[in-house]
């Protein structure tokens, strides 16, 4: 059997050459066999109607073997030579023939360093559209947060129109006027708490020390 792949011509066809070739050479030597059971089979025939004839059977099968392995043996040699030819005038593309799918590198040829040069920018541009991707994620997570923080700021809004048309239904004035107003009251009542809260310990150190 021939070492060569012929990758080539298994793309073609379909199947390897070599496969070919192994399987025509193993139905031949079944065809073969078949044929040798056939003649020892009219041969016992024969035999049988002859008188007296002294030939047995296993002399028959013995003889049948030999002739079998002479025959697988000049068939084998023949086989070769006809491998031979096949694979290399029958089931062999041409170096300058080029398959249909594969014309394009005869209309565009290029050279090792160029397909090098493709493919690293091809990496380049694998690499870059996955920032633009991350990129892009980053931005919608952005803009989700945007969206609860508009939400939350219009429920905010909400609240301070309740509260203006309160302070409007109980003659509050200007909300915010009366939200300055109300800060500075709680500026001074902390301011007040505070001064309370420092009079108180300065109470309870007196009474310690006395």
């Amino acid at each position: 059997m021939s070492v060569d792949p012929m990758a080539y011509e298994a793309q073609f066809f379909g199947f390897t050459p070599q496969t070919c070739m192994l399987r025509i050479y193993i139905a031949f030597q079944d065809y073969l066999f078949e044929v040798m059971l056939v003649v020892e089979g009219v041969m016992l025939k024969k035999l049988d109607g002859i008188p007296g004839c002294k030939i047995s059977p296993s002399q028959i099968r013995k003889c049948t073997e030999k002739f079998l392995l002479f025959m697988r043996d000049h068939f084998d040699k023949l086989f070769a030579k006809m491998e031979e030819v096949m694979l290399q005038l029958v089931l062999n593309i041409p170096k300058h023939v080029l398959l249909p799918e594969d014309r394009v590198q005869e209309q565009y040829p290029y050279s090792k360093e160029e397909f090098q040069a493709l493919q690293d920018e091809l990496q380049q541009l694998q690499q870059q559209c996955r920032a633009e991707a991350a990129a892009e994620q980053a931005l919608r997570a952005e803009l989700e947060e945007q969206k609860a923080v508009k939400a939350e700021l219009e429920k905010i809004l909400q609240c301070f129109d309740g509260l203006e048309n309160i302070c409007r239904e109980h003659g509050a004035g200007n909300f915010k006027e009366s939200y300055a107003l109300l800060t500075q009251s709680a500026k001074k009542l902390q301011d007040v708490l505070k001064d309370v809260e420092q009079k108180s310990e300065k109470m309870k150190q007196h009474d310690q020390l006395m």
